[in-house]
């Protein structure tokens, strides 16, 4: 028996197939295409989505809401660790203070990667939750950056 990805006859099918522009080609041959998963590749609203792990939220409606939570509070924090505090240089040692600063860009980049895995299951409440925990956390962090600039401003200089 041939264990090869295509047989002879349908390797000779295919070639035929291919020589006639008007016909399309089968993408996988039978036996794998039982195997294969279907992903959604255009937007689409429901429960019924794969985020970050196979099986979950498994087609249950909380477990979508939590997801669609997981994604929101993942893309704020995101958000949040983008603006980082400046490290005072007369306290902290120049290593010290950039282990700091790359620890904290190393989980920024790790949950902003987690959120672009989450928004490619192509389900609109994933994505929803995704640009407003971004746009959440603009504001909150640039509403606190500005409130400090204030507070700095209309201190008392002596």
């Amino acid at each position: 028996m041939n264990n090869c990805y295509f047989p002879a006859q349908q390797t000779n099918s295919v070639l035929k197939q291919a020589m006639d522009p008007s016909k399309d080609m089968p993408m996988s041959n039978s036996t794998s295409n039982n195997m294969m998963m279907q992903m959604q590749m255009s937007f689409y609203w429901g429960r019924d989505a794969i985020v970050l792990f196979s099986g979950w939220p498994n087609h249950s409606v909380g477990m979508y809401i939590l997801a669609i939570l997981f994604v929101f509070f993942l893309a704020m924090t995101a958000e949040a660790l983008s603006n980082q505090p400046v490290i005072k240089h007369r306290t902290t040692s120049p290593i010290t203070g950039g282990l700091i600063l790359a620890s904290v860009y190393f989980f920024r980049i790790c949950f902003i990667y987690m959120v672009m895995l989450s928004v490619m299951s192509f389900n609109l409440g994933i994505f929803i939750a995704a640009v407003a925990g971004h746009s959440l956390g603009f504001f909150i962090t640039k509403a606190r950056a500005l409130a400090i600039a204030n507070r700095e401003d209309q201190t008392p200089k002596v």
